[in-house]
């Protein structure tokens, strides 16, 4: 039904940037609806980071507010989160979710913010 492959995570030091990138596929129905970006930490629950709406309104977890910017080309069928002063507590699996079809996960991309 719905595919979502993650990618552009990596080891960065504290202070870097990285860009992510999550490509959708499936219906257009699904892949012009809201977005979110989350992630987990080794023990510790899911939470949504970021999320941009059909319509390109976007939210941030207070967390991020400032450092990541959520965006997307639906031309691309992508999602992005670009993420700039990573912090060690960023440190995560970062996974992409389509709110038409909330149950299906892509395996996500790791980023681990050193000291």
């Amino acid at each position: 039904q719905v595919q979502l492959v993650e990618s552009g995570g990596g080891l960065v030091q504290a202070g870097g940037s990285l860009r992510l990138s999550c490509v959708v596929s499936g219906s257009i129905f699904i892949r012009i609806g809201g977005m979110g970006w989350y992630r987990q930490a080794p023990g510790k629950q899911r939470e949504l980071v970021a999320s941009i709406s059909s319509g390109g309104i976007t939210n941030y977890a207070d967390s991020v507010k400032g450092r990541f910017t959520i965006s997307r080309d639906n031309a691309k069928n992508t999602v992005y989160l670009q993420m700039i002063s990573l912090k060690p507590e960023d440190t995560a699996v970062y996974y992409c979710n389509a709110e038409r079809a909330k149950d299906y996960w892509g395996k996500g991309t790791l980023v681990t913010v050193s000291s």
